[in-house]
């Protein structure tokens, strides 16, 4: 069997190395904010920039360069495409059925001035789907959600997706902690006690910025109070879910309170003015709807929950792992060429390590399959015919289609990245920066996201570096992969992969190129507060740790 062990310093000058590494992303940056390129096209360069770079740099056999490339493309499809296409043929469900108007005239009932709603809708609401489901789920239902309810659908992404960074790390049940804690020996529980140092303060901060662009410092001011109760009851709920029970129900205890909390408070409280966009005129209306009503239009995203609930729990997931009685229903297709032939070597590694490249198709255990039985609930309880159904699996699929092509070159460019080693130069091209380096961690994790669009994939591809480089200069191994999750979660913003479900969630595909760039500045300076706080826990405030 042909093997080939990756090479982290293939010029033999590390820095040069790492600047020819970093090329592709550069040029991804530069084609959506300057070049204005769609981003399947943006996606589709970047990707034969880094395969070149792969091929006659690092010397990566065209083969497993090619394997690389098919194994991040099906990756897209499978299960990400497969996730994004179900829930969004789920929101589309609850529009033509005609429900979202009671859904909408519920959330007005609450409050009819929009700040209110974007921080119910794009911030709450968004952080349970993120807690419950994960992936492109909670952007692309609540960015919908926005739109129907009368904001801009390029200004609906952009905030959902800031509204992301208090929620990113815990994820689909907590993921992200558990696969940090996986790959490097260190106890879950400790990392999440570091990240509930970390990241609250930044939670509790999120709705002021969110309201902050939508209204200025005018808005911010009008509804204060309210920001203080929902930021206030996120952050406190999600200290103390993550410091006494763990990361998996962080987002789902923060969101549930902080929507109860907001929705209480609406009763005894109204902002002075009630802000609407379009120039002040109201462009939705609300209307008399009865209790059995909303909670009939509610029912597809409760049903959502169960569903993901169940599919994300431990018992569940044991029957399908190896040795589980239905071990038999996951196809696993090993990538020709690929698999177990790229060694990875020391220090990304402990030592020369067969890199696994292995297609799962978990046709049943997928969360995508979870969301599809929320489907099919849904049409049986809203009666909706076949013709119906039909008709808006084929304008969910018209719609996503280029999101989708996009995606696939992100993936594969992703996965170019990490087989070939390109990704692995940029991170030890940071680790030696010596003493500065706690200051870097959150940056590493950035580069992660940015690269794979996954906060888990990040965790898995650099977790073991963050705890190699900690003990090199003597800082807590802990603090560092904690880093590595809430520097990666300021990358989610603008990861191309969450930009262009965001982007596709509400009909604006070939867009994605304004989304980044409106998007691009608050994930640098979320991720430079994140950096500092980082240098200040490892060398000041260690005492909290």
């Amino acid at each position: 069997m042909d093997m080939w062990t990756q090479t982290y310093d293939p010029l033999h000058q590390l820095w040069l190395s790492a600047f020819v590494s970093a090329i592709p992303i550069l040029f991804f940056v530069i084609s959506l904010t300057i070049l204005r390129l769609k981003g399947y096209i943006a996606a589709f360069y970047t990707t034969f920039i880094a395969f070149v770079i792969a091929i006659f740099v690092y010397r990566m056999p065209i083969s497993m360069t090619l394997g690389a490339v098919g194994f991040g493309f099906a990756y897209s499809l499978w299960p990400i495409a497969w996730i994004v296409v179900t829930a969004v043929l789920l929101y589309k469900i609850t529009v033509k059925t005609g429900n979202f108007d009671v859904i909408r005239s519920s959330i007005i009932s609450i409050s009819d001035d929009q700040r209110l709603q974007l921080l119910l809708i794009g911030f709450s609401f968004n952080a349970f789907l993120e807690g419950a489901a994960g992936f492109g789920v909670p952007i692309a239902i609540s960015a919908a959600l926005l739109v129907e309810l009368g904001f801009q659908p390029l200004q609906a992404a952009s905030l959902c997706l800031i509204a992301n960074a208090a929620s990113g790390a815990f994820g689909a049940m907590g993921i992200p902690v558990i696969v940090a804690g996986q790959v490097s020996g260190i106890d879950k529980l400790v990392l999440s006690k570091i990240l509930g140092i970390q990241l609250p303060i930044i939670s509790f901060f999120v709705p002021f910025l969110m309201v902050w662009i939508l209204d200025g410092f005018r808005g911010v001011r009008e509804v204060f109070p309210a920001l203080l109760v929902v930021g206030g009851s996120y952050a406190a709920a999600q200290y103390l879910t993550v410091t006494f029970i763990g990361p998996e129900l962080a987002n789902i205890t923060s969101s549930l309170i902080s929507m109860g909390a907001l929705t209480l408070f609406s009763k005894f409280w109204k902002p002075k003015n009630i802000f609407h966009l379009d120039n002040g005129t109201q462009t939705v209306r609300s209307r008399r709807v009865t209790m059995g009503q909303i909670i009939k239009a509610w029912s597809p995203f409760y049903i959502l929950t169960v569903m993901v609930s169940i599919w994300s729990s431990k018992a569940f997931k044991h029957l399908f792992d190896q040795g589980g009685p239905l071990e038999s229903l996951v196809t696993k297709i090993k990538i020709p060429g690929l698999h177990q032939h790229v060694l990875i070597a020391p220090p990304i590694a402990k030592e020369l390590t067969p890199y696994d490249a292995v297609f799962k198709l978990d046709w049943l255990s997928s969360t995508g399959t979870a969301i599809l039985l929320s489907v099919i609930l849904t049409l049986l309880l809203f009666r909706v015919n076949m013709r119906t159904t039909v008709q808006l699996i084929k304008e969910t699929l018209l719609e996503l289609w280029k999101p989708i092509v996009t995606i696939g070159f992100v993936l594969a460019f992703a996965y170019i990245a990490n087989y070939s080693g390109i990704s692995s130069t940029l991170g030890l091209a940071l680790s030696k920066t010596g003493k500065l380096f706690p200051f870097f961690s959150p940056v590493l994790g950035w580069i992660g996201v940015f690269l794979t669009g996954s906060v888990v994939a990040n965790n898995a591809l650099f977790a073991h570096l963050q705890l190699v480089t900690a003990q090199q200069i003597g800082t807590s191994p802990s603090l560092l992969v904690s880093a590595n999750t809430s520097g990666g979660v300021m990358g989610k913003l603008l990861s191309p992969q969450s930009v262009a479900i965001a982007s596709a969630a509400v009909g604006e595909a070939g867009k994605e190129s304004s989304l980044f760039r409106s998007t691009l500045k608050y994930s640098l300076a979320l991720l430079f507060i994140t950096c500092i706080f980082t240098y200040l826990l490892a060398y000041i405030f260690r005492f909290l740790l």
